[in-house]
Formats: C-alpha cells, sequence, structure tokens
C-alpha cells in the first residue's frame, strides 16, 4: 500500500506539475489578444477621428488660402474711376540778341516773347480710353490757355457772341457756328473700339495731327522751342474722323477723313483724306509715314493740297536717341503756277541719366513760292537744349537758338532787318496726373 499510495502521490504531483505552466500560457494568450483587440480599437477610432477633423481643417484652411480683396479707390481716384484727369503749366523766359523792336522772336512759334517772361501754356486733359473688357466706348478732351493755344487756333472763323444772318452766297468763309470757347479746345473727341479683328479704333471729333517729328505739348518734344518743320510745314489739328487698327505690336494703320487743315468748320464742300502707316521692325528702330491730300481753298473743291510727312527713329541704347524727319507739300493754284515747300529735320537726344539730358536739332526748309513762311526763301536753324528734371516732376530746360535765311527777315533793333537771330530760352514745365494717385 505504501508503495502503491508512493506512486500515486507521485503521479499526481507530475500531473498537478503540468498543468499549472498551461493555466498560465492560456491567461497570458487571453491576455495578449485582449490587449490586440483594445489596440485595434483604438487605431480605428484615431482613424475615424483623423478622418472626421479634415473636412473641417479643409474648410478652415480656405478662407486662410483666398487672397484678401482689394480695397476700393478712395479720394480723387475713386472719384474719377477710369477717367484720368492730367495737365502741365508751361512758362518761360525768352530773349533775343536782335532785340526786336516789338519784343517779338520772327518765325518762331509758341515761345514768340522777347526780353520778358511769358506763359506758353496751361493744359488740362480728361481721357477715357476705350477698353474691350470694361467699356468699348471712351473719350478724350484737352483744353488749353495761352500763347501757345492762340497760335493753334489762330485760323479758326471768329464766332459772334450772338446768332447772326448767314452769310450771303459768294463769301469766302462760311458762317461761324462756334462759340468763343472753342478757341480754348486743343482737343475733343469721342472714341469707340470697334470688336473687329483685335480691335479697330474709331474717333470723331477735333484731334491733333500724325504729321510731325514734334508735338503742341514742350514736355514731350526733345527741346523747347518747335522746329521749322512743326512751324510751316504741317497743320496743328484736324476735325472729323479717323480710324486706326494695329494688325499686330509692329504694323499699325490710321485712316482720316477730315475736313482740313486747322479749321473745324469747313471752308469748301471737299474733303481732305489722308493715313498714317506705323512700322517697329525692332525695338530699336521706328518708322512713320504720313500722307495727306484734299482741297484747301475756300469754296474750292478743285485744286488739292499735298502732304507726305515722314519720321524715322533709331534708339541704339537707352541712353542714345535720334530721329529724322522730312517734309514736301504741294498745292495747286490753277491757273497760277503751284506752289511746293520742303524741309529735313534732325535729331539727338543723350541721356545719362534720369534727370539729365541734352539734346541738339538742326534743321533746312525751303519755302519755294513764300507760302507758308510769307517769304520765298531758304531757312536754317540750330539748337542745343540742356534739360535737368527738378523733384521728378519739374522739366526745366536751357535752350540756344540760331535761325539762318538767305533774306533779311529777321527784326534787327528799330526797323531794321538782319538774316539771322539768335535767342537764349529758359523754360519750366510742371507736369501732373490723377493717375499718379491710384
Amino acid at each position: 500500500m505504501a508503495v502503491s499510495l508512493g506512486i500515486v502521490c507521485g503521479v499526481g504531483n507530475r500531473a498537478l506539475a503540468q498543468s499549472e505552466p498551461a493555466t498560465d500560457l492560456s491567461s497570458r494568450i487571453d491576455s495578449l489578444e485582449k490587449q490586440l483587440a483594445d489596440l485595434k480599437s483604438q487605431m480605428e477610432a484615431q482613424k475615424a477621428a483623423a478622418a472626421a477633423a479634415a473636412p473641417a481643417a479643409a474648410a478652415t484652411a480656405l478662407p486662410a488660402a483666398a487672397p484678401a480683396a482689394t480695397p476700393a479707390p478712395t479720394g480723387l481716384a475713386g472719384l474719377l474711376g477710369p477717367t484720368t484727369l492730367s495737365g502741365f503749366v508751361d512758362v518761360y523766359y525768352g530773349y533775343n540778341s536782335n532785340q526786336p523792336f516789338q519784343r517779338t522772336t520772327a518765325l518762331r512759334n509758341f515761345d514768340i516773347n522777347s526780353g520778358q517772361f511769358g506763359l506758353n501754356m496751361i493744359e488740362l486733359i480728361a481721357d477715357k480710353p476705350p477698353d474691350a473688357t470694361a467699356s468699348r466706348v471712351g473719350y478724350h478732351v484737352s483744353l488749353g490757355f495761352g500763347q501757345a493755344m492762340n497760335l493753334v487756333n489762330a485760323t479758326e472763323i471768329a464766332s459772334p457772341s450772338v446768332p447772326v444772318t448767314p452769310t450771303p452766297p459768294g463769301t469766302l468763309l462760311p458762317p461761324s457756328t462756334e462759340t468763343n470757347f472753342s478757341q480754348y479746345l486743343k482737343e475733343g473727341y469721342l472714341s469707340y473700339l470697334a470688336p473687329a479683328g483685335k480691335g479697330l479704333q474709331i474717333d470723331v471729333g477735333k484731334f491733333v495731327t500724325n504729321a510731325g517729328a514734334e508735338v503742341i505739348e514742350t514736355k514731350d518734344n526733345w527741346n523747347y522751342s518747335r522746329g521749322l518743320l512743326f512751324s510751316w510745314a504741317i497743320p496743328y489739328f484736324h476735325f472729323g474722323v479717323r480710324a486706326k487698327y494695329a494688325f499686330n505690336s509692329k504694323v499699325s494703320l490710321s485712316g482720316f477723313l477730315l475736313n482740313g487743315w486747322n479749321n473745324s468748320i469747313d471752308n469748301n464742300s471737299g474733303k481732305t483724306t489722308g493715313f498714317t502707316l506705323a512700322v517697329n521692325p525692332t525695338k530699336k528702330l521706328g518708322l512713320i509715314e504720313n500722307y495727306y491730300v484734299g482741297p484747301e481753298q475756300g469754296n474750292n473743291n478743285s485744286n488739292f493740297r499735298h502732304l507726305t510727312d515722314t519720321v524715322v527713329t533709331f534708339n541704339p541704347n537707352s541712353k542714345l536717341s535720334l530721329m529724322a524727319n522730312y517734309d514736301y507739300g504741294h498745292e495747286a493754284f490753277a491757273p497760277a503756277s503751284p506752289v511746293w515747300w520742303s524741309g529735313f529735320a534732325g535729331y539727338i537726344k543723350y541721356a545719362p541719366n534720369a534727370k539729365w539730358a541734352v539734346a541738339t536739332r538742326g534743321e533746312w526748309f525751303k519755302d519755294h513760292n513764300g507760302f507758308t513762311t510769307g517769304t520765298a526763301q531758304n531757312l536754317g536753324e540750330f539748337t542745343l537744349t540742356l534739360e535737368r528734371l527738378l523733384a521728378s516732376k519739374i522739366i526745366t530746360r536751357l535752350e540756344f537758338r540760331r535761325d539762318m535765311s538767305d533774306q533779311d527777315v529777321f527784326p534787327y533793333r528799330t526797323g531794321l532787318l538782319k538774316d539771322a537771330q539768335n535767342t537764349v530760352t529758359v523754360g519750366m514745365v510742371y507736369a501732373f496726373s490723377s493717375a499718379d494717385a491710384k
């Protein structure tokens, strides 16, 4: 029995010893499975939370990424909208070595005062160019006051202050239909950008001529004074219709149908026509060819006036600019012989920086019959101009000019005439624009 009991006890102890490790392993497996399940639950919860937070984060980030709204313009810029107001004030002091008795420099336009100060021009401009996206309708109005405007509109028919009886048939000039205010109108026209190709701009009204290398505004020229060709070879302005089409950035063509030269009211029933061809084969080289033809004599539609005008510009670099201008005019006066005039001008400008510039101009002009200047003569002139820009707004110019003729046409002291004159001019131009405030 003892042996049997020992055997039984030994077997029971071995079975107990084997059952205890099995129980611990099962518990550990159950614990690991539970931990794994908990870990999976936590991961799924984190994924769900991230998915729920993504739309909210995107919605929150969208407004932050959007650009801030541009504030509406205030002050003058907000009041004017697409219209730009600009202008300038142009004053000068002129001295003529001939000391003419009437203190007026001969054969000169605009800067005619001698030995005194002068107001060349005050100009005010309201401009709204047509635009294919915003508005295809635009306008341009330019008012001028001073000696320049008096000369520009000198050939306009004088207007009475009250209505009068129409001029009887047979007179050379028609009755005036304009007010005295037109004396101060340099330009005034409506514009329409027609949806043809890249855009055909049509202007109707009064506008300055396309002819010539120089313009009425001093600030846009290289010299202070205007040259002989500007003064005696070409018109100042026209009244009528012009249309311009730019084929590309290098070629544009304009056509004209006009009342004539320097007259808002036509002096005959014929019309002057013409064109302007502008070609820029490179950024440095430019060519402009103008041609005008039409009757300009009172109540005469048969005798035509022709003008061809050529302007070539060349800019070798950012500091040096060259320009040349050629004009030829011809007009029939049947049964008398025709008249003609011709001239050439060359320009050089060197600007070492934004504040300083020096410009020269040389010209030759032949008035074969005395039709434009009043005397049949050969004229020449040389001009040297030094320019200094003050406060980024005021253009100051010191200019020396010598005019010469093969006739005695320049007044000298008390009643005498000479074949030359020397002048010195100090000019100052202040320009402004509402666009600077935008």
